[in-house]
């Protein structure tokens, strides 16, 4: 542990730390993402298979992350998973994919949900201009305002993220018993397969990147590590107890959605959500729906300002970054340079970017990281000195499955003709990171 990181005070609780996944891991993916990955795999069984093998790959990275975090309890998470088992270029590579593509992808993607279901709740269409173009402009209002909150203070952060954490998990439990609770309803058809075409490996494999992209945020946690209390006790369970939290609410608000809707309208419902509040509750379901989703994606925004600015701060520090994102703010105790840094990139990739361009684009260049780092567990148990105090259950086979999920669905992405340019894009960006170390790192002195 370094000298600054011991400046950012450990006052996260295990209350906080488990908010911080169930926060930043429910965002808009389970309002909007079931009509793509039905459009994919149009039929219910498969379906609900593709949401249950998504959450066994992300319990499996969970599982195996909180071994390496009990062990590495330090500001930055992955990237210092990733530097200790494999080396400072891998890490820079995270990081850089990281400022240049990853965070800004998905707090833009983050902020432009929210900003557009604002819009829709307030009467306007966001469809049609001059409403289209506001989205942008309200995106860039909400990451302003929500890095202004975080730079404040930690505990302002984590009690926002703490009120809708709880907000939204209870509201998808309303939608989910409303649905149960009337099964008679007269708009809710019986669920029956679809007589679409046959489901090739591929799509399989794009619905199931449209599901992590809805579980993504499970790992998010390891990032403000050096700011959680009794780290060694609370962070496996919170890494554990939170991802099975958000599993086990996707199931169940999945198995809603099909219980109202069949699956050829689902592929058509981009806002699900609200199309089966409509049909269970009317016209004011849809508001509640909005209101939801408005807050909903507002704490997932608000979490990834929380945890994504302490990548770079632990860069800084460490002398892959420029000193200034290190600083921490004299009063409030925070990244604050590192917070306005993600802030701004946020911001310029919303006025620039739509949704879709950037939910693909995060998903995609995620991928390879959140592989090296659950692999880390494979490098660091062979060392001496490597002393968690939680061991992940199933070694090997429990972070195996991970690894080998996420070798399937780069391959996949890189094969498949729809995802093989975007894809090929992506991974350029990413090794373009070489020349640039090599530039400026190892030009400084450092050594790998």
């Amino acid at each position: 542990m370094t000298t600054n990181e011991r400046s950012l005070p450990r006052s996260l609780g295990l209350w906080s730390a488990v908010a911080v996944v169930i926060g930043t891991t429910i965002g808009s993916g389970i309002f909007r993402s079931p009509a793509s990955i039905a459009g994919h795999v149009p039929d219910p069984t498969i379906l609900m298979f593709v949401w249950i093998l998504g959450g066994v790959v992300a319990l499996c990275g969970a599982l195996s992350l909180a071994e390496v975090a009990t062990a590495l309890p330090h500001t930055g998470g992955l990237y210092v998973f990733i530097r200790d088992a494999w080396g400072r270029l891998p890490a820079f590579l995270f990081g850089w994919t990281e400022l240049v593509i990853i965070r800004a992808a998905a707090i833009g993607a983050v902020a432009t949900t929210c900003a557009e279901y604002t819009i829709r709740t307030f009467g306007y269409d966001t469809r049609v201009a001059p409403y289209d173009s506001y989205v942008h402009y309200a995106a860039a209002v909400f990451i302003a305002a929500l890095a202004a909150v975080n730079i404040v203070g930690v505990r302002w952060a984590s009690g926002v993220l703490n009120f809708s954490a709880v907000a939204k998990y209870t509201a998808l439990l309303f939608i989910i018993g409303i649905a149960f609770a009337i099964p008679s309803h007269p708009a809710a058809p019986a669920v029956v397969p679809s007589a679409s075409s046959a489901i090739t490996v591929g799509a399989f494999g794009l619905a199931l990147v449209s599901v992590l992209w809805s579980y993504d945020g499970w790992a998010d946690l390891s990032f403000i590590a050096g700011e959680v209390k009794e780290p060694r006790r609370t962070l496996p369970r919170a890494f554990i107890g939170g991802t099975v939290a958000v599993i086990a609410i996707y199931l169940a608000a999945n198995i809603a959605y099909l219980k109202v809707l069949p699956i050829d309208q689902m592929r058509t419902s981009k806002l699900i959500a609200a199309d089966v509040a409509q049909l269970l509750l009317g016209t004011w379901g849809v508001t509640f729906v909005g209101v939801v989703v408005v807050v909903s994606t507002f704490g997932t925004l608000n979490g990834s300002l929380l945890t994504a600015p302490r990548i770079f701060f632990a860069m800084a520090d460490d002398g892959l970054l420029f000193r200034q994102f290190a600083a921490v703010h004299p009063r409030f105790k925070t990244p604050y340079v590192s917070i306005m840094l993600c802030a701004v990139l946020g911001i310029a990739f919303v006025l620039l970017r739509t949704f879709e361009q950037l939910a693909d684009t995060f998903v995609t260049a995620i991928l390879p990281f959140y592989g090296l780092a659950v692999a880390s567990v494979f490098s660091l148990r062979r060392r001496p000195g490597y002393d968690p105090s939680y061991r992940a259950p199933g070694f090997p086979i429990v972070p195996s499955v991970f690894i080998l999920s996420t070798v399937y669905l780069v391959l996949n992405g890189l094969i498949e003709p729809a995802s093989r340019w975007p894809t090929a894009a992506v991974f350029a960006t990413v090794l373009f990171g070489i020349p640039v170390y090599y530039l400026t790192v190892r030009r400084r002195g450092d050594r790998v």
